[in-house]
Order: C-alpha cells, then sequence, then structure tokens
C-alpha cells in the first residue's frame, strides 16, 4: 500500500468524522430549548466537526496540493474567536437573568462578571446624544 492510498484512508475518516459531529452540532443546536445548553452544539460540537473538515482538506493539499495555508488560518480563527463567542453569549444571557444564576458566594464576594462599578452601568452623556 503506497502513502496515497493511506492518505485518502486518513482524508476519508477525517471527512467522515467532520460530518458527523457538524450533523450532531446541528441536531443539537435544534434540540436542546435552552440558550445556555444550546451553547454547547455550536462551540464545542461544531468546532471539531468542522476541525475535522478542515484536516481533511490540509491533509489532501498538503499531500497532492501545493499546501493549505487557507485552511490553516480559518482553523486556528475558528479555534481562537470560537471559545470567545460563547463565553460572551453566556456573559449576556447571565446578565438578561436568561438562565441559572451562579450561586452566591460567602460574605461580600461577587462573580467577576457581575463585579462593575457603579458607573459603568450608567450612559455617559457622549453616548447618550448619539
Amino acid at each position: 500500500m503506497t502513502y496515497e492510498i493511506v492518505t485518502l484512508y486518513v482524508i476519508t475518516f477525517c471527512l467522515i468524522v467532520g460530518a458527523a459531529f457538524t450533523l450532531i452540532g446541528a441536531i443539537g443546536l435544534l434540540k436542546f430549548n435552552d440558550s445556555m445548553t444550546r451553547l454547547h452544539a455550536p462551540t464545542k460540537v461544531g468546532t471539531v466537526g468542522v476541525g475535522g473538515l478542515l484536516l481533511a482538506s490540509i491533509i489532501y493539499n498538503g499531500v497532492f496540493g501545493e499546501g493549505a495555508m487557507h485552511e490553516t488560518l480559518i482553523m486556528a480563527f475558528l479555534f481562537v474567536t470560537a471559545p470567545i463567542s460563547a463565553n460572551f453569549i453566556a456573559k449576556v444571557n447571565m446578565h438578561r437573568r436568561a438562565c441559572d444564576q451562579p450561586p452566591e458566594l460567602p460574605g461580600d464576594e461577587q462573580w467577576a462578571t457581575f463585579d462593575l462599578v457603579e458607573t459603568d452601568n450608567t450612559p455617559d452623556a457622549d453616548t447618550i446624544s448619539q
């Protein structure tokens, strides 16, 4: 067996795994009814699914093409931005009280997302006039 055939098997495996995870992520996005539980499907499972598809493309272009710089950059961008956007979506849901609130902390402590200075909550004159 030559390395091209082995590479095709690896590419096929990556495509099947990536497509399966993407399908599971899409079903999870439709099936879950709460915004915080819906958050897991596109960020966790979808990232692995798209990562598998991109990995198959990287392997194919690396062996049979001229390299895969675009796919590598897309994968890096996806893996960096997905957790950050999930964190922001979770914080928005917590501030809107659209989900279960975290437990109270002992003493006078606050959760970091709720630890705001009072001036942060009031709009200033510049933003009101616009």
